[in-house]
C-alpha cells in the first residue's frame, strides 16, 4: 500500500475502516472480566471456586492458542488475502461464544462455562492477532504506524467506555452481547471490503527461513521490546488488581464515587490518544513512551502522600496515569510494527502474525502475574479487607503504588536506548522495498 502523495499518509477513511473493529473487540471486556464470576458463581449457583477454576482452564487454553494462530495466520496464503479470512472466521466463532456465554440457560454448569469460554477466547484471538498484524502491514512509515495504532486503540478505549456506560444504564450481559454483535455486523464488512490485504511477494514467501526458535532468540529488538512490554503490563496490572481495594480502604471512597474514578481514568486515556502521535513524530516513539511511563511512575510515587479522603489529589493521579495508559496502548504496538520489519529484513520472513501473537501472550501473562502477585502479597504483609488496620492499609498502599514505580523504571531502562529510531526504520524500509522490488510503504 502506498502512502498518499505529499506525505499526507493513508486516508482517514481507510484507517477508520481498519480501526473501528477495535471498539467491537473491546466492548465485551468489562462484561467478560467483571460480570462473569458473579453471573456464574452467584446467580447460577456454581460457586466462586468452581467458576474461578473454569475460567482459569479457559484462559490457559487461550494463552496456548495465541502463538499457534499467529503462526498459521502468517503461513497460510488464502486467495482473498492473508488476514481477512481469519478475522471473518474469528468473528463468527466469537459471536456465537459471546451470546452463549453471556446469555446462559438456567441449568448451565461448569462444563458449559469452560466450553463457551474457550470458544469465545478462540474467536477473539482469531480476530485480534491478525487484526494487529494487519495494522503493522498497512504502512512501513515510522510515524504513520503511530497514527494507525492511535486510531485502533482509541476505538478500543471507546468500546470500554461504552460498555461501562451501558452497564450503568442497566444493560445486562445478554444485552451487551447482542450490542457487540450488532456493531460487529456494521463495522466488520467495511473492514473486509475497504482495507487492502495484499499477499506477501512470492520471493519472500519462498525465502529459506532459519529455525524459528533461533530466529526469535536472535531478534534482540523484539526480545527487548517484549520484556519492557511485559514489565509495563505487570506495573499496570498490579494497581488495576488492587484499585477497588485501595479506593475503599486506602482512600475511603464511597461505592457511588468509585465508578467516577474508573470513568475518569479511561476518559483521560481516550482524550490523550491524539497527543502521542504528535509527540512521537517529534521525539521518537520509544522516548515518548519512556516519558509517559516516567510520568505515571511519578504520579504513583505521590499516592502514599495522599491522606484518606484526598479525592482531588487522587483524581489528578488518575488523570495522569490514564493519559499514560493511552501512550501504553498507542506507542508500543507501533514500535512492534518496526520490529516486524527488522525481523523480515534479518530473517527473510513476513511473520507479523507470530510476533503479535507472542505480544498478546505477554499481555495475558503480565495481567495474570499481576493478579497472582498483588493479592497474595498484600495479604502476606498483613492487609485484611474484613478487619483493616493501619499496618495493613500501609501495606496495601505500598503494593498498589510503590511497586509499580519500581517496575516501570525497570521497563524504561530497557527501552530508553531502543535501536529502531525513525532513521533506522526508514533505512530498513528502503532495503525491504529494494529486496522485494516494491515501492516504500508497500507490504514487505
Amino acid at each position: 500500500m502506498r502512502a498518499a502523495p505529499g506525505g499526507a499518509g493513508l486516508p482517514v477513511s481507510l484507517i477508520v475502516a481498519y480501526a473501528a473493529p477495535g471498539l467491537v473487540l473491546a466492548l465485551p471486556i468489562i462484561p467478560v472480566i467483571v460480570h462473569l464470576p458473579t453471573l456464574y458463581g452467584v446467580e447460577l449457583g456454581l460457586g466462586l471456586a468452581a467458576t474461578g477454576a473454569a475460567l482459569a482452564i479457559a484462559r490457559l487454553v487461550d494463552a496456548l492458542s495465541d502463538p499457534l494462530i499467529g503462526s498459521l495466520a502468517d503461513r497460510i496464503r488464502w486467495r482473498i488475502g492473508r488476514r481477512k479470512p481469519w478475522i471473518a472466521l474469528g468473528a463468527l466463532v466469537a459471536g456465537i461464544g459471546l451470546v452463549r456465554l453471556l446469555d446462559p440457560p438456567a441449568h448451565a454448569g461448569t462444563g458449559y462455562l469452560v466450553l463457551w469460554s474457550i470458544v469465545l477466547y478462540l474467536g477473539w484471538t482469531l480476530v485480534a492477532v491478525p487484526h494487529a498484524a494487519w495494522g503493522a502491514e498497512l504502512s512501513r512509515d515510522y510515524g504513520e504506524r503511530v497514527r494507525i495504532t492511535a486510531w485502533r486503540e482509541g476505538f478500543g478505549l471507546l468500546g470500554i467506555l461504552a460498555a461501562g456506560l451501558a452497564g450503568a444504564l442497566g444493560a445486562g450481559t445478554a444485552g451487551l452481547a447482542w450490542l457487540t454483535i450488532a456493531l460487529g455486523l456494521l463495522v466488520l464488512p467495511v473492514l473486509l471490503w475497504r482495507v487492502p490485504d495484499p499477499l506477501p511477494p512470492p520471493a519472500a514467501a519462498r525465502r529459506r527461513q532459519p529455525a524459528r526458535s533461533r530466529s526469535l532468540v536472535s531478534n534482540r529488538p523484539f526480545l527487548r521490546l517484549l520484556a519492557a512490554w511485559f514489565l509495563n503490563g505487570l506495573a499496570n496490572g498490579i494497581p488495576a488488581a488492587l484499585f477497588l481495594l485501595y479506593l475503599e480502604h486506602g482512600l475511603g471512597v464511597g461505592e457511588a464515587d468509585r465508578a467516577l474514578f474508573i470513568l475518569g481514568y479511561f476518559a483521560s486515556a481516550v482524550l490523550a490518544v491524539p497527543l502521542w502521535p504528535a509527540l512521537a513524530r517529534r521525539w521518537g516513539k520509544h522516548r515518548v513512551w519512556c516519558a509517559a511511563m516516567l510520568s505515571a511512575a511519578a504520579a504513583f510515587a505521590l499516592v502514599p502522600l495522599i491522606p484518606p479522603g484526598g479525592l482531588p489529589a487522587f483524581a489528578a493521579v488518575t488523570l495522569i496515569t490514564g493519559m499514560a495508559l493511552g501512550a501504553d496502548l498507542v506507542l508500543p504496538p507501533a514500535i512492534q510494527a518496526d520490529v516486524v520489519d527488522y525481523d523480515a529484513l534479518r530473517h527473510g520472513a513476513a511473520r507479523a502474525g507470530l510476533l503479535f501473537a507472542l505480544w498478546g501472550l505477554a499481555t495475558k501473562l503480565a495481567l495474570a502475574a499481576a493478579v497472582a502477585a498483588a493479592l497474595p502479597l498484600v495479604a502476606f504483609l498483613g492487609f485484611d479487607p474484613n478487619e483493616p488496620d493501619t499496618g495493613g492499609r500501609g501495606a496495601l498502599v505500598v503494593i498498589y503504588a510503590a511497586l509499580p514505580v519500581v517496575i516501570k523504571i525497570m521497563a524504561v531502562t530497557l527501552i530508553w536506548g531502543f535501536p529502531l529510531s525513525a532513521g533506522r526504520q526508514a533505512a530498513i524500509a528502503r532495503r525491504l522495498s529494494r529486496r522485494n522490488g516494491q515501492e516504500r510503504g508497500s507490504y514487505p
